[in-house]
């Protein structure tokens, strides 16, 4: 009991004085996804009868409309989120748009986005996609001018795991519970000018 009375509760007290700048965490999420979503959206938009033709080849029960949600879910939602106004009620649909991609499109191909042959969460599909890389780089490195082409990065296989949809899904689920943010969001005005004030 003395360590905590004496080292633990004191580092807490000074801890807790960083909650003035609480806001800045959900900040940072917002700014982070809004890009996101937005351009997804985007994309659903400019493509849309590709979509369409995609959601019907997943099978989903009305494709079109499904397309329609997605993309106003994806647009509008991200342009929300970015000015953190209904942050709370827009992060519902966007956690269930992230459910409906990570289990219809990617549960599949495992937990991976990239395909990592080192990582423990590889899978079969990501184990065969090492050979194939591999082979890969080695065609490039013999008739390809392989400096330039990798000065940007490594080349690596898209696996198309779950990993992306299910962290955004957990990120809209801080949002949902903690909103967007003290001091920085649209929602943060509004609940102190409309509900709490005196």
């Amino acid at each position: 009991m003395q360590l905590i009375s004496r080292f633990y509760l004191p580092f807490h007290h000074y801890l807790d004085k960083t909650k003035v700048a609480e806001g800045l965490a959900p900040l940072a999420l917002r700014l982070y996804l809004a890009p996101i979503m937005i351009q997804a959206g985007y994309n659903k938009y400019v493509g849309f009868e590709g979509v369409v033709e995609w959601f019907s080849y997943l099978g989903f029960i009305l494709p079109s409309v499904m397309a329609f949600l997605a993309m106003v879910t994806e647009l509008v939602g991200g342009i929300l989120i970015l000015i953190g106004l209904a942050t709370r009620w827009v992060s519902i649909p966007l956690m269930i748009t992230m459910l409906v991609a990570a289990f219809s499109v990617h549960w599949q191909n495992g937990w991976l986005a990239i395909a990592d042959g080192s990582s423990w969460l590889a899978n079969d599909n990501v184990i065969a996609a090492q050979e194939k890389l591999a082979m890969a780089k080695s065609i490039l490195q013999e008739y390809g001018n392989y400096d330039w082409l990798t000065s940007s990065g490594s080349f690596v296989i898209l696996n198309n795991g779950i990993e992306f949809a299910i962290t955004y899904f957990i990120m809209f689920l801080v949002l949902f519970f903690y909103g967007g943010g003290r001091y920085v969001s649209i929602d943060y005005w509004l609940a102190r000018k409309f509900i709490n004030s005196p």
